[in-house]
This record gives C-alpha cells, structure tokens and sequence, in this order.
C-alpha cells in the first residue's frame, strides 16, 4: 500500500508519497496566499484546492496510492454548509480591532479549565470565531458544520464532516483536557450542534475517485501536525519522550510535565494526543524568528561563523514574532555589526537558546527528539545537545515528522503495518565558549524581562 500525505503547513504545503516501509517516495511543494477580502485576510483557498488536487491525482496516477491523509497547522478553522464554506478561512496572524476585541475576550474561559492561555492573534482560534461570529453573524447562521483545518481538507477532498481531538485540542479555548469535552465556550455560543461527530485521526471517512483512476482512493481524517510527530515517535517504545517540532513554529511537547507547571504567561499549554491524553507544551516562532533574524538565510551555516558570533558576544534576544515565553519584550540584535555568516548563526543559536530554556521550563528531564526543518544537517540538535549534556538527544531519520506520524496514523487504521525509521542519536557539537554565551544570553533576558513587567506587564 501507498499512501499520499498533504502537510498543510503555514509558510509551506507539501505532498509526500509514502510506502509501508516508512520512505517517502516522492513529494510536492508549494506557499499557500493569503489576499485581503471584506477587512480580513484569508487564505486562497481554490489556489492551494487545485494545487492539491493536482498533486493527489499525480501521485495516484504515478505511485498508485491508495489514501489520501492530512497533517495540518493549528489555530485555523472552517464554517460550511453542504457544500462549500460560508466564509474564507480566516488567517490566524491578524488581530481583531480593539473595541472588538475587549468584547470578545470576556467570554474566554478559564485557563483552569482550557489550558489554553490568552494568545494574541488568532493562536486561540475560538477567539477568530468569536470575532467572525460578531462581524458576520450570517456566515455562522449558514454554516452546518465547524470544521478545523486538517478536518476541512478531509473534507473538501471527499471526506464527511468530522472533529478530531488532536486539532480541537490545540489552545483552541474550545476544548476542556480534564472533562475531555468541549469548553464552556462552545455551549455558550451554541457551536456544540455543529460540532461534527469525533473520529481518531487516520480513520477512513470517505474515499473519491479521481478522474481516470481505476478505483477510488480513501480519505483519513486529519490530524493536528505537531500532535503527528509526537505519534510518530511514541508508537516506536522509545520510553518517556520530549519532542521538539520545528518549522514556522518551535513546539515543545513533554507529556510528563505536571501540569499545575505550566504558566500562562509564557505560552505554555496543553496540547491533547491523538487519544485524547494531555500534553503539555511550551512554543514559539522559531522558524518565523529564524528567517527573520537571519534576514532569510538559506542553506547550511558554516561552523566557523557559530563560534565567531560566539565569540563576539553577537546574539538575538526575545521576542522577534508574537507569543513564546518571552511575551511583551521587543527582540533585537546586540554586539558588534555581523557579516551575513554571523548573523545567520546568531539566528540558529537563539532557537536553540530559546528551546534550551523551553525544556527547563517544561520540565524536561526525559529523552529529547529534535525534529523538522529547522535541524537540517543536525547542527541546530546538536547545540541543544551540547547545551544539555545530562539529557540523552536524538533526531528524526528524516525532516518531516509531521508528515510521517500522519502516515502512521492512516496505515494503522487500515490495519496496515508502517515501518518507519528509528531517530538518530545525536552527537552533541564542541563550540568553545557556548555554555557563557548561554549564561551571558539568560542575563539579558532576565533582565529584559524584569524591565517588561516594571513597566506594567508583558499583555
């Protein structure tokens, strides 16, 4: 059997041909576009459509492929009638205006009962659809269903309607972890009738037969990405695990943190499993704060300009994009003016800085699996690594955890095995100097964030 996994990611979606033995066989690559419509911006939707359309049939056409899964990014959702959307999906990098936005925020519950904490933007998407809601109350009034993202590409490529408690689950202030039920939110606003019925990720809930295909291929339900690659590596008993998901996002995930650890104030969550489990979490930007920082450096980072920037004290401090555990403080570059190399390497060293400091505050003391995009070449795992040296470390065969746990999903409910490859152990690097420059960078931040909250508090 092969399989064709559509990972819906912010900054970039991409098609992957799998086969039963874990290797991807092919893949596809494109940007989803987001336009300005009606004061909102949302995504193109019938661009990235055609697009993955396209790219399923190929692989059918080229790799036999048998199913289609989706593996999506969170805090983005659908309204739909039978057959379309009542309104574009809405971006979730845009804030609602303020008058709207103190009426919206009194009806969020509690962060003791949604583990979601008040995030700006739309990172708790129950806030877009309170938003959504007052601004066009017909486009929810015509919806027969609330989809979230990876449950809507389900659906709009042949599958039912469904919910799925990994998506829901993601700080979306409309699920509650401790009741595994929906939020008080969700009764509140009278959504619960339009909740679909839940399904595990990967189950089959439709199937569709593409033009000139000799039979139809079936269509999984959905899964939330990051929740994907914590799948991927838990069903291979490597024993107690944090995983550390990268691309636009960095997310943390160590299902043995207690929870009564978690702080609202510095972006840290609950995530749920696939089953429905608790998991919690701490993020930011990563990938975003990356090219950023980096001013959208490509390709490999010499090592020789990780130790020059070492050396010359030039690093990057907190926060370049919204949320993270750094909330409030404005991120900028200090030390000496750096040559592209250097400033490149100052970008990798504050995400591994920043996760560094997002496994303290989340506990972790277990085995640490980097995965993603943005440890290609293993050099970002190995400065965790060598930051960490009491913490065994290994990273994923391959970039795309995300992708492969989504396969793993759709394989399993089919009763179909999936072997995929066993993460590496990573060797940690030898920079002299990292262990100061990493006190040197917590002083500051200390100190940036004392100054935050002195001056009235970080939100």
């Amino acid at each position: 059997m092969r399989l064709a996994v559509l990972d819906f990611g912010k900054t970039n979606s991409k098609l992957f041909v799998f086969s039963q033995d874990g290797r991807i066989l092919d893949e596809r690559r494109t940007q989803p576009k987001w336009t300005r419509k009606d004061g909102f911006s949302v995504l193109a939707e019938a661009e990235l459509h055609d697009w993955a359309l396209g790219a399923v049939a190929d692989a059918v056409e080229n790799h036999g492929v048998e199913g289609v899964m989706v593996s999506g990014h969170g805090c983005t959702f659908a309204l739909v009638d039978d057959a379309a959307l009542t309104h574009p999906i809405l971006d979730y990098e845009q804030e609602p205006p303020a008058e709207i936005a103190a009426r919206i925020d009194r009806s969020i519950p509690d962060f003791s009962e949604t583990f979601s904490p008040r995030l700006p933007l739309g990172f708790n998407y129950g806030r877009h659809m309170l938003w959504l809601q007052e601004v066009d109350p017909d486009a929810f009034a015509a919806a027969k269903s609330i989809l979230g993202y990876p449950q809507y590409w389900s659906w709009r490529l042949g599958g039912r309607a469904a919910c799925e408690v990994s998506y829901l689950g993601c700080h979306s202030h409309l699920w509650a972890p401790r009741k595994r039920d929906f939020s008080s939110l969700v009764d509140a606003q009278g959504w619960r009738g339009r909740m679909p019925a839940f399904e595990r990720a990967g189950t089959v809930i439709g199937e569709r037969r593409l033009a000139g295909a000799a039979r139809p291929i079936a269509i999984h339900n959905g899964v939330h990405d990051s929740n994907a690659a914590l799948h991927a590596y838990r069903r291979q008993d490597l024993g107690p695990l944090t995983v550390v998901s990268t691309g636009t996002w960095v997310i943390v995930l160590n299902p043995d943190c207690p929870l009564d650890a978690l702080d609202r104030e510095r972006d840290m969550l609950v995530n749920v499993d696939v089953d429905g489990g608790p998991v919690p979490t701490i993020r930011f930007m990563g990938g975003r704060e990356f090219a950023f920082i980096s001013d959208g450096w490509q390709g490999a980072i010499p090592h020789g300009s990780i130790q020059q920037a070492i050396d010359a004290g030039i690093m990057a401090l907190p926060s370049f994009a919204p949320g993270g555990p750094m909330p409030g403080s404005a991120g900028r570059l200090v030390g000496r003016m750096p040559d592209a190399g250097e400033r490149a390497a100052a970008a990798l060293l504050y995400v591994a800085l920043m996760v560094d400091l997002c496994l303290d505050l989340i506990h972790s003391q277990n085995t640490v699996i980097v995965d993603g995009g943005l440890n290609a070449g293993g050099l970002l795992a190995g400065l965790i690594a060598q930051l960490r040296p009491g913490q065994a470390f290994l990273q994923g065969a391959s970039l795309e955890g995300s992708a492969t746990g989504a396969a793993a999903l759709a394989f399993e409910s089919v009763g179909r095995e999936f072997a995929a490859e066993a993460p590496e152990p990573v060797h940690a690097v030898r920079f002299g100097g990292l262990a100061g420059y990493r006190d040197a960078w917590r002083d500051r931040i200390a100190a940036q964030g004392a100054a935050v909250k002195a001056a009235g508090g970080a939100r």
